[in-house]
């Protein structure tokens, strides 16, 4: 097991594992993550959900890999599941990820609104990065067109940074839309403090992939790494 464990930071499509767990049946998500825990104690379980097309259940560790469990509790495997289409391969493991971000409350982000809203994007944010600020300035182009924004905090430099502060600050402002826009202007936001959401974004950001700022969600699930201008943006969504 100890050897087997080794290769998880070399874990591709091409190189995965599959080990037995034991001969007990297992059929719930509590049982599987019970399963997870006693043969992988020295990772954190987050959490278990059933993928309903290839019937195993996603299982997130803390700063391991994915995995992929059967049912019955007995075999995993690590790795991304891939899904295979006539034309191209569809990362289910991705998808998955990536439906974190849908389901967050809009309470706990920066929202641009669109008056006539047609669809949405998700953004990872930093106040301090350039091509965000360029992204910024193009919101109203964007809601204009029926696409709202809504910002997610993604300091780079980390939690308890200088930028974390900054960010914390403009979501625990007075008016975090109006604080975020200076702050992405260069302006000094006065430091404020309150139960906030950006330790919690940050982590999730590095969940699902986000390796730089901005990077775009849409609501499909879609994940687009980096800037892309207003227009091409309104073009992937399809308006």
């Amino acid at each position: 097991m100890k050897n087997v464990l080794g290769l998880f930071s070399r874990t591709t499509i091409l190189n995965v594992l599959l080990l037995s767990f034991s001969s007990t049946l297992f059929a719930d998500e509590s049982s599987v993550l019970s399963a997870v825990r006693a043969a992988l104690p020295q990772f954190e379980v987050d959490r278990a959900e059933l993928h309903e097309g290839s019937g195993l259940y996603i299982v997130d560790l803390k700063n391991g890999p994915t995995l992929h469990v059967t049912q019955d509790g007995k075999y995993f495997v690590a790795g991304d599941l891939f899904r295979i289409n006539k034309t191209n391969l569809e990362n289910e493991t991705e998808k998955a990820k990536l439906s974190k971000v849908e389901v967050l409350p809009e309470s706990d982000m920066i929202v641009y609104k669109a008056n006539n809203e047609k669809a949405h994007i998700t953004v990872f944010t930093d106040v301090d990065c350039g091509y965000c600020r360029m992204l910024h300035k193009e919101v109203p182009i964007l809601n204009e067109a029926g696409v709202t924004v809504r910002y997610l905090a993604y300091p780079r430099a980390g939690v308890g940074s200088d930028v974390y502060t900054k960010m914390v600050s403009v979501w625990c402002s007075d008016n975090p839309k109006e604080w975020l826009s200076k702050a992405k202007l260069g302006a000094s936001v006065p430091e404020n403090k309150c139960v906030n959401p950006v330790a919690d974004q940050f982590k999730l950001g590095n969940e699902v992939g986000v390796r730089g700022t901005p990077s775009i969600v849409l609501e499909n699930g879609v994940f687009l790494p980096g800037y892309l201008p207003a227009a091409e943006l309104i073009k992937r969504l399809g308006l």
